[in-house]
């Protein structure tokens, strides 16, 4: 193994008088200062001459790693030695017991969670849950581990530019999934936003470009204004006596993409490219939670707010300890502008997030909300491990939560995220409750269980010895208490109807003489529109299906089903290999290569697409790029992740997709609808669903296009419809 060159060297030393620098604010003693230098020199040692995929020494990523850790998430000495050494165990000769002589037992504990987590991530693709569930596992023990691991992927993520494509898909697909997510629980706003733009980055290299250089071109003229809108603020509060900063902070690119993508608008009609943020020094004479009500006074008698936008999280601070006063205000040229009024505390913990908190929560004894949701999360983590995607699907519900407060018919409060039910707040009183939930009385009025709550709602749950959960439950509730209690409930249900059903099934085999076999199963399954055993059980045992009519399905000659299937074709520039999605092509058995398109996203010719090669079937389903399911199976099963595909000739083929309105009812307007979409574009529609309540029609219209130009120019004439207020693809 070559060693470094003196060029190599020279860039080691800066770097690590760099990571040094920062240590000054960690290091209280001779020996914080000893066992970071003999950390490094160690790492260093042990990853001699070892380079990462870009060419540079291994011995820069450790570096930048601990740099990360001390400077934007605000650990200290123990954990700066731990993200020196974290792949040290892994990758060399060195033992956990190494690191516990050399550098005691909470370091080494340290080591050994990353460590685990190091190794879970280089699993094989179908245990990638597994791999994350042992990743939240480390909550149990040291959240540090976690932290250092998100400053980790962080790096990873600053330099993903030299991994081959698919790698890029898998770890983004991972930091979309979990990482970010994690950052945004543990209040590490900064390294969530920055993880979060990364990942645009290397999902949509064009798009991301493109509303970078648009951002930037505007840059001048938005400081400008900002300069113009804080001027009167700081002016009024220097006035008050009040000792703050005030500055103001640009949207991220993702937040930017996210929005245009969510509301299908263009860059140009985005107004709230930034908000303001004033930093206050308390006095020890008045609560904080007052001066920031006393500032956001003295901001309505310059601006006027819009007062259905005050986010009060002062008073109700969220999960991860965010504390702020939200407030929107009218820009003088009519547009409202977001302003965030925050101590210096409450401004620490915002972008240090849980090492901030932390270090102000030592003051006193009891359990904040973070602390509520960390024990509820190792509660989750005691239970049996089960199915390790259920679990991390349920536990990232909890990631990525905005509250609402509520109230018991006692008066006692609660907080449930945004767009709970009735039946989500039955689950968070007692699981018994949830489960005889038949109704609510929200504010005294008699409610179904399906009834969105709003903050400051009070609630009565009505419940009867007869009810019990069912399958539609799982669309009306939003928490992960009331989702894993319904599944659980529905598991016993399922687990007992399989039982009745391979009862039911083996009995009538033995009336005809047969013994089940896979062979038999290939033939029952599709007659009988399951997917698999357990389902075929499961419905034969629920009354779902019967078997009156097994004779005639046992005669059926199965080799005259056809199915259909997508084939591909290699492209035709041979540098590149690309895997090209064909024309939809009627065949037998499995003698092509097949892809399908995934029902979830439908993409259709001219989308960004990626594939997902299923492990059982081989068939790849190809999804839009930014499908929510396929990050879901990418951050799972990422090695299954095809990324050089492309479409091929496609002319005469249509696709499925579906269109959703919003406008103005009149008469007729149906029949317009149908002549431009039919009559004038010549285009297939599917289905159709319309509603009208108080003048306003809603509806969706399934449809058949060739590409996503000819359904830009359906959405363009649709608009055009006199009534039709708005239009957007699903």
């Amino acid at each position: 193994m070559a060693n470094y060159t003196p060029e190599d060297e020279l860039i080691i030393e800066q770097k690590y008088n760099e990571l040094l620098a920062s240590c000054n604010k960690i290091c209280k003693s001779e020996s914080d200062w000893d066992m970071i230098v003999k950390a490094f020199s160690l790492a260093k040692d042990a990853h001699k001459g070892v380079r990462r995929r870009s060419g540079e020494p291994y011995i820069l990523h450790p570096i930048a790693v601990a740099k990360i850790v001390v400077d934007e998430v605000g650990l200290g000495v123990k954990s700066t030695v731990a993200a020196l050494l974290h792949d040290v165990v892994e990758d060399t000769s060195y033992t956990v017991e190494d690191m516990e002589n050399l550098f005691g037992p909470k370091v080494a504990s340290m080591v050994d969670g990353l460590t685990k987590v190091a190794a879970a991530l280089d699993e094989e693709a179908s245990a990638q849950a597994e791999t994350f569930r042992k990743i939240l596992l480390t909550l149990s023990d040291d959240i540090r581990v976690i932290l250092i691991k998100i400053s980790d992927r962080l790096h990873n993520m600053r330099t993903l530019g030299s991994m081959p494509r698919n790698k890029q898909l898998k770890i983004t697909s991972e930091t979309m999934y979990l990482f970010a997510p994690l950052a945004y629980r543990l209040g590490l706003y900064a390294i969530k936003t920055e993880l979060e733009d990364l990942s645009l980055k290397y999902m949509y290299p064009d798009q991301y470009a493109e509303i970078e250089a648009k951002m930037n071109a505007t840059a001048a003229e938005r400081n400008e204004f900002i300069e113009r809108f804080i001027t009167p603020i700081r002016e009024r509060l220097t006035e008050a006596g009040i000792d703050f900063t005030v500055s103001g902070r640009v949207k991220t690119v993702f937040s930017v993409w996210s929005k245009m993508h969510r509301k299908q608008i263009p860059f140009e009609e985005i107004y709230d490219l930034f908000a303001i943020r004033i930093v206050f020094k308390p006095t020890d004479l008045v609560p904080e939670k007052s001066q920031c009500w006393h500032i956001y006074s003295l901001l309505t008698d310059i601006y006027p707010p819009k007062p259905d936008r005050i986010r009060d999280w002062v008073s109700f601070p969220k999960a991860n300890g965010y504390e702020a006063l939200h407030a929107t205000l009218m820009r003088p040229d009519g547009i409202w502008a977001e302003v965030q009024i925050r101590s210096e505390r409450m401004e620490e913990v915002a972008e240090r997030g849980f090492a901030a908190h932390w270090k102000y929560k030592q003051a006193h004894e009891s359990d904040d909300e973070f602390d509520k949701w960390l024990k509820d999360v190792r509660a989750a983590l005691s239970q049996p491990a089960g199915n390790a995607a259920e679990f991390l699907e349920n536990v990232k519900m909890t990631l990525y939560m905005t509250e609402m407060v509520v109230f018991t018919p006692k008066g006692e409060t609660k907080k449930m995220p945004v767009g709970a039910t009735a039946l989500d707040f039955a689950y968070e009183i007692h699981t018994n409750v949830g489960n005889t939930a038949i109704g609510a009385k929200i504010n005294h009025k008699i409610e179904s269980i399906y009834t969105p709550l709003t903050s400051g709602d009070q609630i009565q749950i009505l419940t009867a010895e007869t009810a019990h959960p069912t399958i539609e439950w799982l669309d009306h509730v939003n928490t992960v208490k009331a989702k894993q209690s319904i599944i659980n409930y529905l598991k016993r249900v399922r687990q007992n109807n399989i039982e009745r059903g391979i009862s039911i099934f083996d009995r009538r085999m033995r009336e005809f003489g047969i013994t089940p076999s896979a062979r038999l199963f290939r033939k029952l399954l599709p007659a009988y529109e399951c997917s698999n055993k357990d389902e075929f059980y499961s419905k034969l045992g629920s009354e779902i299906i019967n078997l009156n009519d097994i004779d005639s399905v046992l005669r059926q000659n199965s080799k005259n089903k056809i199915l259909k299937f997508w084939t591909f074709e290699v492209g035709s520039d041979k540098r590149n290999k690309e895997l090209v999605v064909s024309q939809m092509t009627d065949m037998e058995g499995d003698d092509v290569q097949r892809f399908a398109i995934a029902e979830c996203c439908n993409p259709i010719p001219g989308d960004n697409i990626t594939g997902y090669r299923d492990p059982k079937s081989g068939v790849v389903v190809v999804h839009k790029t930014d499908c929510e399911e396929l990050i879901r199976l990418g951050s799972q099963k990422g090695e299954n992740l095809v990324s050089n595909i492309k479409w091929a000739s496609y002319k005469a083929q249509s696709y499925l997709s579906e269109i959703e309105m919003r406008g103005i009812d009149r008469v007729g307007i149906l029949r317009d609808l149908v002549q431009v979409i039919t009559i004038e574009l010549n285009v297939n529609i599917r289905g159709l669903q319309i509603q009208s309540h108080d003048g306003i029609f809603e509806g969706k219209i399934s449809l058949y296009v060739t590409d996503t130009q000819n359904l830009s120019e359906l959405i363009e004439k649709v608009n055009g419809i006199k009534g039709i207020e708005k239009v957007k693809r699903l």
